[in-house]
């Protein structure tokens, strides 16, 4: 009998690795997203949450208070699912600007992404820039395309390099930092600027539904784009060069996945403002799991985004009794020990 050879021999153990990983993924995803509907500062029973639901998608007429309909249906879910996208969105961009730029401090919030959409998304909303005839999210995008050309431009006249990279998008995120607190500064009254400031940091207490079509489709988007482009994100391992030479078109990918990456970023930011550390630390966690492969990084860094944000959010309810703490604050709190442990554990390793 003809024994199957070691590399067809591990095609199997992949697909059923990976899909292990995406039904387990599903499930702790769904009951993040249960979670997040029954944990607040009012705490609600689940039965009460089930009624709920079976009376809004299925018409049932279970009896339910309005006060605590209200809450499930019109605050904790979309808030919930918003941050469900948001986490997958920041994660899957974090996982593309690593491959692209062979980078492990890439990400959308050091490259200076977060910090041009949270500039635009303000210009529009306290200056006016637009004339009404830009959206919030229409500014941050622009916001954030004119961030990375900049910090992009900057990096290639200092030399091309991914290091270059990182250091013009430390001077480009500091930049438009600055930007947005002199236009509050200039032009935001008080009431405004202590809005701005705590929206600045993450803060998920004003969503709902319209930002959910918003947030939902920006990171399924997002998540289609780079399943499409796994096999070019993987011969980016080697290099734009070793990339080019395995027959992919470097310029388009690059375009196309840097697009999505913005589109991902601005919208997310123009929702709930700059949340750092979600893009940085969640794919390193998901590839030590996972290996450097991107069928199975992609899908897995998305979900384990969404659950990381989903439970981030629930802890910002209950950090402080009666008071909501901003979400940036939180996975600041996890990100950057858990960043120090990777750091530490991969100098170890080499």
């Amino acid at each position: 009998m003809k024994l199957a050879s070691p590399h067809n021999a591990r095609h199997p153990v992949g697909g059923l690795a990976l899909l292990c990983w995406w039904l387990g993924g599903m499930l702790l995803l769904m009951m993040a997203i249960l979670l997040g509907v029954i944990i607040g500062e009012t705490p609600l029973p689940l039965d009460t949450v089930a009624a709920v639901f079976a009376n809004n998608l299925w018409n049932a007429s279970y009896p339910v208070e309005r006060i605590d309909a209200g809450i499930i249906w019109n605050y904790r879910l979309p808030r919930t699912l918003v941050a469900a996208a948001c986490g997958a969105g920041l994660a899957l961009s974090g996982v593309v600007l690593q491959a692209l730029i062979r980078n492990a401090l890439a990400d959308p919030y050091l490259l200076g992404v977060s910090a041009g959409a949270s500039t635009g998304a303000v210009a529009v909303t306290i200056l006016g820039v637009g004339g009404g005839a830009l959206g919030i999210s229409s500014g941050a995008f622009i916001g954030a395309i004119l961030a990375f050309s900049l910090v992009a431009a900057l990096a290639r006249a200092a030399g091309g390099g991914s290091a270059q990279l990182v250091l013009a998008g430390i001077a480009g995120s500091q930049l438009f930092n600055a930007l947005t607190s002199f236009f509050v500064a200039k032009s935001a009254n008080a009431e405004q600027a202590r809005g701005i400031m705590f929206w600045l940091l993450g803060n998920l207490s004003g969503v709902r539904w319209p930002d959910v079509s918003l947030a939902v489709p920006a990171a399924i988007f997002g998540l289609v784009v780079c399943l499409w482009y796994i096999r070019a994100m993987d011969a980016f391992a080697f290099g734009a060069r070793s990339a080019a030479a395995l027959g992919v078109h470097v310029r388009r990918v690059q375009l196309v996945l840097i697009g999505a990456v913005t589109l991902m970023t601005a919208t997310m930011v123009s929702l709930v403002g700059s949340i750092g550390f979600v893009g940085l630390v969640i794919p390193h966690v998901v590839r030590m799991l996972t290996g450097p492969r991107h069928a199975q990084l992609v899908p897995v860094a998305a979900l384990a985004g969404a659950v990381f944000l989903i439970a981030a959010d629930i802890a910002s309810r209950l950090l402080i009794p009666g008071q909501v703490v901003a979400i940036g604050v939180v996975t600041a709190l996890v990100g950057a020990p858990g960043f120090a442990v990777i750091l530490i554990r991969n100098r170890r390793r080499s």
